[in-house]
């Protein structure tokens, strides 16, 4: 059963074919066997997510089913749940149980899907290969010795390895497209307000978005349009209808015009990587759509940029993390000045403290304005580039990741060389637009991702590219042989 689509899934229990109880034994059975060599999950409590599959069969029985009541699926542990573990890959929150629901997770189960888990990441989302967890790197379905990107690397492994047929993730700079497209799936980041925000433990709040993984883009489709829609306990949410994305896959693409950004296809970029993206690109013309050249000539700004203003809104979203009201609090203090600085100082990992003092220094009197506020009007500039560009274009593709997955350990002792890894999709978050990677090939038998990027609110034109896109392919069916 794990081999199925979620679409094939639903059809199935839409048949009685199958129950959701024994569809959630079944993915529970590969975590206990699989997941000891991927660290793909943090929480997995087998009782609660059989619970819940059997109250999905109960509705089923009822005739209240929707399409997705009773498949299974995994949370990014950044998204709140209540009366079950939720720690950000920290040790600041590794105790921590909230109170209430995060507002996609609700929607989730109001939708009737059922909860395997919750996918390990890095910590405070703050990272690109998924090693600055607290509990330890997550290892890559494809290669166990090689990254899964971050810092959603464990929901798309666990898809990947079809531990789970869907999982929620969470997109500061890149962290839903580029381990997907490390992974080999379906990855989408919507519109900046698409999705709520509310119960999502915040790192940087202009730029993180929520979003869908799955192996194709019916079943990103299936999953969005569970989650979208306004939010008034959000106050980033924006009110607009949710537009039925499954539904419109199956539009033609005769006469789509798709920018090529020349920024994405130069220094930086392993040449067997442009060459399976051009491959794929050359699969759009047959289905009718048209390539143009374009320029982002403020793209090379977009790295500076992010890695001023994340770090930034990290310092100061962070900071509530004192070990006074909850989270990690050390023993014995002194005195409240102890408490503050033995508290935040076990608490935080090595990269979390980095861009606190990153975001604490840009922010301060004296540089406030030298990095600040110019970085404020570098975003702006980038907005512009593509604003301008989609006057004239549909939609932008490139690579998501400039190269294949790397090995674990390879890029940890360089952080900078660490942050160039989301050289591609960083643009897109500061710009508040959609974007999704999907698998477009292999190089050395790692995957390799396109990366669609359109203009705001279009989600559904990059589900519905993709999805033609995966009609004619395979290699969103290829799957990693050690985990069949």
């Amino acid at each position: 059963m794990h081999s199925l689509s979620v679409a094939e899934m639903a059809e199935a229990l839409a048949q009685g074919q199958c129950t959701s109880e024994e569809l959630t034994e079944a993915f529970l059975e590969r975590i206990a066997q699989f997941d000891g060599a991927l660290n793909s999950l943090v929480t997995v409590e087998p009782e609660r997510a059989l619970a819940q599959a059997r109250e999905a069969d109960a509705r089923r029985r009822r005739s209240a089913a929707g399409p997705l009541t009773g498949v299974p699926m995994i949370h990014k542990d950044i998204f709140l749940t209540a009366g079950q573990r939720t720690t950000c890959g920290s040790r600041m929150l590794g105790d921590f149980v909230p109170p209430f629901d995060a507002t996609i997770v609700a929607r989730c189960a109001a939708a009737g899907l059922v909860t395997l888990g919750k996918a390990n990441m890095d910590e405070f989302a703050m990272g690109s290969s998924n090693e600055t967890s607290h509990f330890g790197p997550v290892r890559n379905p494809w290669d166990p010795a090689r990254v899964p990107g971050g810092s959603s690397g464990g929901s798309a492994a666990a898809v990947a390895a079809r531990l789970a047929p869907l999982a929620t993730g969470s997109d500061t700079g890149g962290s839903i497209r580029q381990p997907a497209a490390l992974c080999g799936i379906t990855g989408l980041k919507p519109t900046y307000g698409r999705v709520s925000r509310y119960g999502m433990i915040a790192f940087a709040s202009s730029l993180d978005q929520a979003g869908v993984f799955g192996r194709d883009a019916q079943d990103c489709a299936l999953l969005l349009e569970a989650m979208a829609g306004f939010d008034p306990r959000d106050s980033t949410s924006v009110d607009r209808p949710v537009p039925h994305y499954a539904g419109s896959l199956n539009h033609p693409l005769s006469g789509l015009r798709i920018g090529i950004p020349a920024e994405f296809f130069g220094a930086g970029l392993d040449p067997a990587v442009g060459e399976a993206v051009e491959a794929a690109l050359e699969v759009f013309e047959t289905l009718g759509a048209t390539l143009h050249p374009v320029h982002l000539p403020n793209l090379g700004l977009s790295v500076p940029t992010y890695y001023t203003l994340a770090p930034a809104e990290a310092s100061s979203n962070l900071s509530r993390f004192d070990g006074v009201r909850y989270g990690h609090r050390c023993e014995h203090p002194a005195n409240l000045e102890d408490l503050y600085k033995r508290s935040r100082g076990e608490g935080f990992g090595a990269e979390v403290k980095r861009r606190i003092m990153i975001g604490t220094y840009v922010l301060s009197a004296g540089y406030y304005d030298a990095y600040y506020l110019k970085a404020q009007r570098c975003r702006r500039l980038i907005t512009e580039d593509f604003r301008r560009v989609f006057e004239t274009v549909d939609v932008l593709a490139g690579p998501t990741a400039p190269e294949v997955a790397f090995r674990l350990g390879e890029k940890t002792d360089d952080p900078v060389k660490m942050y160039l890894s989301d050289i591609n999709t960083i643009a897109v978050n500061l710009a508040g637009l959609p974007g999704l990677s999907l698998p477009a090939g292999f190089v050395e038998n790692l995957p390799v991702g396109l990366q669609l990027i359109g203009p705001h609110f279009e989600e559904g034109r990059l589900l519905n590219m993709a999805h033609q896109y995966q009609r004619e392919t395979d290699w969103h069916r290829r799957h990693p042989t050690a985990f069949a």
